[in-house]
């Protein structure tokens, strides 16, 4: 018979402390909340924390942006830049462009490189939105507004009224307006409810190459999204789209989707360094060297894309205003 031992002690034996993690800031870039470490195995081991030196970028500063912080305070705007924590923000708010994300801060998919909360949405839209979003413009002295939004895949629409009236009432300002929209499931309906709205650019992006789909975005398809670019281009939009490079790509991959936009006549294209957003999300597998993203703009245009807007801290709404 085994030995009965008697319960420990209080004292009598010493736990491991497991190492403290900092919280860090919630997926929608609210300063004001945390969210608590999911314990989970990790997608993959991530080279984050050995960025090179051109990941660097200088603190925004001048008057103009230190104006347009104080008016985003003082009357408790929301922009994606800020939420997004965007190495651009100074110089894009200096040149008069910002970036809204409308219908919610909730996706219905779960890309792997986005740090926007998954889950069901609130139910409806918020009718009120456009209004507010263009007093936020107004306000702002914004010259050209970008406007984003999360997947509402629950919805047939999609939110495409939400953007066809903050379009609308932008013009109404004398502004210009870009939009970068989700897929809408490729329902051609909602996708011509915002074509009819006539944004000043239409983009929507690819985000990465078709083989690696199914690990970066997992519920889009990769030629509905070149669908919904195509349509646009023959109502006559002026159209626009972009990929993020260090996710495993090769540079004939590239090359490829380039060739693909070309097909369907895309005036712009951008390309940016992808960035790990936590160390939930897909690792960076490379840091792609400023010599290649010369190199891709270059090939690019050649190509016959209209502009290629290439570098490492290149994001969506990068020069927008000069994209018009």
């Amino acid at each position: 018979m085994s030995e009965t031992r008697r319960p420990f002690q209080p004292g009598e034996i010493q736990l491991k402390r497991a190492p403290k993690e900092a919280l860090s800031a919630s997926g929608d870039g609210d300063t004001g909340f945390f969210e608590l470490p999911v314990v989970e195995a990790p997608i993959g081991v991530s080279t984050r924390g050995k960025r090179p030196d051109w990941l660097r970028v200088k603190l925004p500063y001048g008057e103009k942006y230190k104006h347009i912080v104080d008016l985003v305070d003082k009357h408790q705007l929301h922009t994606v830049c800020q939420s997004a924590r965007c190495p651009n923000m100074g110089e894009c708010w200096t040149a008069g462009t910002a970036t809204f994300m409308i219908l919610g801060n909730v996706c219905t998919r779960s890309c792997g490189f986005c740090a926007v909360l998954t889950g069901r949405p609130d139910p409806g839209l918020d009718y009120d939105e456009p209004r507010r979003v263009a007093e936020a413009v107004e306000k702002m002295g914004i010259k050209h507004a970008v406007i984003t939004s999360v997947n509402r895949d629950e919805r047939k629409d999609g939110g495409a009224p939400i953007f066809a009236e903050t379009i609308r009432l932008i013009h109404e300002l004398g502004a210009t307006v870009e939009v970068l929209t989700p897929d809408f499931r490729g329902d051609r309906e909602a996708c011509q409810m915002v074509y009819d709205a006539r944004p000043d650019l239409f983009n929507h992006n690819m985000e990465t190459v078709p083989r690696l789909y199914r690990r970066v975005r997992p519920q889009a398809i990769y030629q509905r999204s070149l669908d919904v670019l195509q349509w646009a281009k023959e109502d006559g939009l002026r159209t626009k789209s972009g990929i993020m490079v260090g996710l495993g790509e090769t540079k004939e991959e590239v090359l490829a989707l380039m060739d693909d936009f070309v097909e369907i006549g895309l005036d712009v294209m951008t390309i940016g360094q992808y960035l790990q957003p936590t160390k939930m999300h897909l690792p960076v597998e490379e840091f792609i060297h400023p010599d290649v993203f010369r190199w891709y703009k270059e090939v690019g245009e050649a190509k016959g894309i209209e502009h290629v807007e290439s570098g490492p801290l290149v994001r969506s709404s990068y020069h927008a205003e000069q994209h018009v």
